[in-house]
């Protein structure tokens, strides 16, 4: 069996700094823009139905909106960060992705949501690839890859405790106009906090060669996005459904947010347990790791319907992403050239968002025929197969490409 190789950029003795102000403002404000979307997640569900009375699949249309947008526009990020001034890119996208937030409080018709929730999903996905790509930029080649898996976990981090932040301030407030107008105020900080880092110059490449797919989508890295939408698919049905699984199921109305602050327990755990081998790119036991965890806890959640499990299942699922995520965040940049960092970022993204999407859609329509727990059944399932693949085909397409420079 062909050994992996340690990261071109790992080096055990370097004394550079990893946690530089910039790094910092930036990983900030990924965590706050993450938070804005993911404080309003497992309510949305609630929300279209209790106030306009949609049904499960018609919630499931409204919600992959969202991330069929973003869909749409990341291939082309990459290309434009990687083209143009990324503090620019990253400032114009975050402020929509801010003022958009607006549109929810004024939103009176389920239509008029469904528009504003989809238009919401461009700048999205436009700034969480200058955001990541800026990430990059700003850390010493050297401690390049433990960087990237602290930075992944700021997101990861964002998705597991945002939920559960969500449904404390909707009980305590009892209004979903309230919790739209956090979210708005959220974002507007990352605005802030974005405006101030400082990027190193880079060389802006332009007259390239002839128009490819590789300048909108990292062609060498197909395998991995193909897997990581699959992993993707599990997290969709997760974070949208869990809160009305749990009361609709299994009859627990107040254990959402600690499940989710559970999960985010598990994340930063793996982040601890997982850097050393970030650092000395062992990329792929990284990630074999994360999904054999998280593919005990799908199954753990669904095929033992009580409280301890479900818990339980929790934990398992946040330390399985904590280290699947950064694993695979540093291999689509490890078979990238150093100008398609930005492309690079996009790719793993829009693997990511085309299973989230696929995993709110379809996660509506089975469970408005055969009920959530089959849905939850799905999810194992699928886990389960895109573990297999990782292991039959991904590990060794990653390891025959990636770069030594």
């Amino acid at each position: 069996m062909t050994k992996e190789k340690k990261s071109y950029t790992a080096n055990p003795t370097t004394t550079e700094r990893l946690w530089n102000a910039d790094y910092i403002k930036v990983m900030a404000t990924n965590f706050l823009l993450y938070f804005a979307f993911y404080l309003l997640t497992p309510l949305l569900p609630l929300y279209l139905s209790e106030e306009f009375g949609a049904t499960k699949d018609v919630i499931g249309t409204v919600l992959s909106g969202y991330t069929v947008a973003a869909l749409i526009v990341r291939p082309f990020c990459g290309y434009v960060v990687d083209s143009f001034s990324r503090k620019k890119v990253l400032m114009v996208c975050l402020t929509l992705f801010f003022v958009c937030f607006a549109g929810y409080i004024a939103a009176g018709t389920l239509l008029m949501f469904a528009i504003c929730r989809t238009i919401h999903g461009a700048p999205f996905g436009a700034v969480t690839v200058a955001n990541s790509t800026c990430a990059i930029d700003v850390l010493p080649a050297s401690r390049r890859s433990e960087g990237i898996g602290m930075y992944g976990l700021s997101n990861n981090f964002a998705m597991a405790i945002a939920p559960s932040v969500g449904i404390w301030l909707h009980d305590s407030l009892g209004s979903y106009g309230a919790l739209f107008w956090i979210a708005l105020g959220v974002a507007g900080l990352s605005v802030a906090i974005a405006s101030t880092v400082k990027l190193p110059e880079k060389e802006i490449i332009r007259n390239k060669s002839k128009m490819s797919l590789d300048r909108f989508f990292l062609t060498r890295a197909w395998l991995l996005a193909v897997n990581i939408a699959m992993f993707g698919l599990c997290w969709g049905v997760l974070s949208n459904y869990l809160a009305i699984y749990s009361k609709e199921a299994l009859g627990i109305t107040g254990g959402t947010g600690t499940y989710f602050a559970i999960l985010s327990a598990g994340l930063f755990l793996s982040r601890l347990q997982g850097r050393k081998s970030l650092r000395d790119g062992k990329l792929t036991n990284n990630a074999a790791e994360g999904m054999c965890l998280s593919l005990v806890g799908f199954i753990l959640f669904v095929a033992v319907p009580n409280p301890v499990a479900y818990y339980l299942s929790a934990f398992l699922i946040g330390l399985g992403n904590g280290h699947l995520y950064p694993a695979f965040l540093n291999m689509f940049v490890a078979v990238a050239r150093h100008d398609q960092r930005g492309t690079a970022n996009s790719s793993i993204l829009t693997g990511w968002d085309l299973g989230y999407g696929f995993g709110c859609l379809l996660g509506g329509v089975v469970a408005e025929h055969w009920g959530y727990a089959a849905a939850f059944w799905m999810v194992a399932v699928e886990n389960a197969i895109g573990v297999i693949l990782f292991f039959v085909a991904g590990r060794q397409f990653f390891i025959a490409r990636r770069r030594n420079g």
